[in-house]
């Protein structure tokens, strides 16, 4: 009697313990939306990965596209009654407790497929007696609520592989480089080793201890039927080739790349590198190349012709040996021999390569057969380039640096943007973040501002020498033009395409400081980035080539202000859309039906005759090698500040505007002639060529309110069109002049005259 009663007690006790015990289990409805932590990916507009970021590398797979004998070889390595047993494998519970009693070691068997997904999912690692009987009670619910397949998918996405990789298909890439379906035999049983010990089974880092681990997988897949005895004898025997796999960058893009991230922390905090987001950017990959290839070769350029540096040493010296071996498009090479017709050289993965001596010319170390023979030595290390036509030149990292970005003029999408020669060379970002002289980019802002207060493309200003007193200083402010020399009274087309100081000077004096100022902040640039001086007529201020390409824009869509945006659209691991671009659309070409109309910053006569002034520049002004491109919709205006420390070219065509700059981070000047017209348009020409190969010209037609009278260029008033010395100018209607030119005088043969003593006939 006693002893039933002690039964029944204990039986009781027994029962209230784990009826308390289950109130205080995690709720297993948690499983039903399992966030698992997968990394930030980036993508270019047309999906190629540009950036991975996140200290978690995880690729959730469905149980579906994981290959049956990848299956086979995780229950064999841990659970092969998986699919029998109710979610606790008693017998091996059973086994490990009489290890434990026998012999005072723990053994390894006990915990099923699904106590590690409780483990991992809901309770943690502690290793106690009450999270062990947690452990086995939520394991029967799991298995009450969930079917085998489900619980195995989730313990295939959630375990640690090693090497930061968690999950099998994370594995796959991080060892072999390889989706699940590529994997071999061997390579899967590798993988099924591991999440008993990450650490110790871990291929790269103890390659012995792994082995004998895929080996025991193996047998044991052998003794369960899963393979045969020839397929296990195959296996065995192969070599393992794991290894640290790169991350498959598709498009290199680390500046557009790191400014994505930046936006996407500052939206979701720190959880943007676990949410899975797959973020695509507006930039593609066609333009992205295309401008860090223009960048990169308008520097080659530039530095070529400013000198020779030397070489960077030989190859047994240490300190060279740590050296990158990219940098941009430049790879390093040590030479092997010279001869009459170039060098031989072998690049740092063995390739060989040959260097004619036309490509080593630029240094001025080549003139006779001599320097052949002693400008480079055996083992020499060297800094080379591929050339457009399948060769290679001798070359230098470029001393100056460069920016460039390019936008969609219609809704400011950033279509292409390189902040400097090379990311890894400096993480500044030079197109986003710097903040230079726009010289005399910015003048249009002062013409546009003009233009609104009555001026004309005819209207004459005296372009001479003038001060202007500055009380803060002890001499008066004397602006000069870049050759120092003066016109007279030109017309204000005439003044901005030869980029005239001393007009903009006097139309910011006629327009006024305030006005000029609020002109360039409708255009998008800040109150802190213009000066309140005169100096402003000259550039000044400052400004990054994003925001100097985006403010072109106005001109280009016909007057509206737009907002560069770089992210096209977020979705989550699941592939749904968080976040989709709504952008304000100027809508005067390619406008989507939802499209939020941009607001109108600038009239559109007032924008027709800005066009018409900046196409000038090209046409005949100080960008006339754009002409190179045959077209005859490029528009924009050339740069160039004090001492040449900033060179600059802003233009548009075919829906794009683009700026260029060039100079040095630590503000020296480029040199005597570094003009923004020698040193910058090259680079915005070479981009501009391949992006507008495929896009139709855009013709100059006059909005209404725009009229054409025949002047005089001489004094902008009427001219019969008869006479030959005139021309077309456009007007906004009502500012067209009413007078005619007087006419002109007749022409003095003075020799024909006597002289007297004064001086007179």
């Amino acid at each position: 009697m006693l002893s039933l009663l002690f039964v029944v007690s204990l039986g009781t006790a027994v029962y209230f313990f784990l009826n308390e015990l289950g109130k205080e289990l995690p709720d297993i409805d948690a499983l039903d939306s399992i966030q698992y932590q997968t990394p930030l990916k980036i993508f270019s507009r047309d999906g190629l990965l540009i950036g991975h970021y996140g200290e978690k590398r995880r690729i959730p797979v469905a149980i579906k596209d994981v290959p049956q004998r990848q299956i086979q070889a995780f229950l064999a390595a841990e659970d092969d009654r998986f699919y029998s047993h109710p979610g606790v494998d008693f017998k091996g519970l059973l086994r490990a407790a009489n290890q434990l009693a026998t012999t005072g070691q723990k053994r390894q068997g006990g915990s099923t497929i699904t106590m590690q997904v409780v483990r991992n999912f809901l309770l943690g690692n502690e290793k106690t007696f009450l999270r062990k009987i947690k452990e086995i009670m939520l394991a029967l619910r799991i298995e009450r609520r969930y079917g085998k397949d489900r619980i195995l998918e989730m313990y295939l996405n959630k375990i640690y592989m090693g090497q930061r990789a968690y999950g099998v298909a994370a594995a796959a890439q991080t060892y072999y480089g390889k989706n699940l379906q590529e994997l071999d035999l061997p390579q899967q049983a590798m993988i099924a080793g591991l999440p008993k010990a990450p650490s110790i089974y871990n291929p790269i880092a103890n390659s012995e201890r792994a082995l004998e681990r895929r080996n025991y997988v193996l047998r044991r897949m052998k003794e369960l039927g899963h393979i045969s005895q020839t397929d296990y004898e195959t296996a065995f025997v192969v070599r393992d080739d794991a290894r640290i796999q790169p991350i498959n960058i598709q498009l290199d893009a680390p500046y557009v790349a790191e400014m994505a991230r930046q936006e996407l922390v500052e939206k979701y905090g720190e959880d943007a590198y676990t949410l899975g987001l797959s973020v695509y950017t507006t930039i593609t990959s066609q333009l992205q190349i295309t401008a860090d290839q223009a960048l990169r070769q308008a520097l080659h350029i530039y530095d070529e012709r400013h000198g020779y540096r030397g070489q960077s040493g030989r190859k047994g010296r240490a300190s060279n040996d740590k050296l990158q071996t990219v940098i941009g498009d430049l790879h390093r090479a040590v030479i092997q021999s010279t001869s009459d017709d170039g060098i031989k050289a072998v690049l740092t993965d063995g390739t060989p390569i040959h260097i004619p001596w036309e490509n080593a010319r630029w240094t001025g170390r080549i003139k006779t057969d001599s320097d052949k023979r002693n400008f480079l030595k055996t083992n020499d290390l060297a800094w080379v380039r591929p050339t457009d036509d399948e060769h290679w030149a001798l070359s230098q990292i470029p001393a100056a640096e460069g920016a460039f970005a390019a936008v969609n003029v219609n809704n400011g999408a950033i279509l292409a943007l390189s902040g400097g020669f090379d990311f890894r060379l400096s993480k500044y970002n030079r197109a986003t973040q710097s903040k230079r002289q726009p010289g005399s980019g910015f003048k249009p802002f002062i013409y546009t501002a003009a233009l609104e207060k009555g001026f004309t493309p005819a209207s004459i200003i005296n372009d001479a020498p003038l001060a202007i007193a500055d009380p803060s200083q002890a001499n008066d402010w004397r602006p000069e033009n870049y050759t120092q020399r003066y016109l007279g009274p030109i017309s204000l087309r005439v003044a901005l395409k030869q980029s005239i100081n001393s007009v903009s000077v006097r139309l910011l004096q006629s327009v006024g400081i305030p006005y000029a100022i609020e002109t360039a902040m409708r255009f998008g640039f800040t109150r802190e980035q213009l000066p309140g001086t005169f100096s402003l007529a000259l550039g000044s201020g400052h400004a990054t080539p994003l925001r100097m390409a985006t403010a072109y824009s106005t001109f280009a869509n016909g007057g509206y202000g737009v907002t560069t945006h770089l992210i096209e659209r977020i979705e989550n691991h699941d592939g749904h859309t968080l976040f989709q671009a709504t952008s304000d659309t100027s809508c005067i070409a390619d406008c989507p039906a939802n499209a939020r109309p941009a607001t109108r910053i600038l009239s559109e006569p007032v924008c027709f005759l800005m066009n018409s002034l900046l196409r000038d520049v090209v046409e005949s002004g100080t960008a006339t090698a754009a002409k190179q491109l045959g077209r005859s919709d490029l528009a924009g205006k050339t740069g160039t500040t004090n001492d040449q420390r900033d060179a600059w070219f802003n233009g548009y065509a075919g829906n794009i505007a683009a700026s260029a700059w060039m100079g040095f981070d630590d503000m020296q000047p480029l040199g005597k002639g570094e003009t923004g017209g020698k040193a910058a348009l090259p680079m915005w020409m070479a981009f501009m060529k391949t992006a507008l190969a495929d896009r139709p010209e855009q013709p100059l037609e006059p909005p209404e309110g725009i009229v054409k009278s025949y002047i005089n260029p001489s004094d902008g008033l009427l001219l019969d069109p008869t006479n030959h010395d005139g021309n077309w100018e456009y007007f906004i209607a009502g500012t067209e002049p009413k007078l005619r030119s007087p006419p002109k005088m007749p022409e003095f043969d003075y020799e024909d005259f006597e002289w007297n003593d004064e001086g007179l006939f």
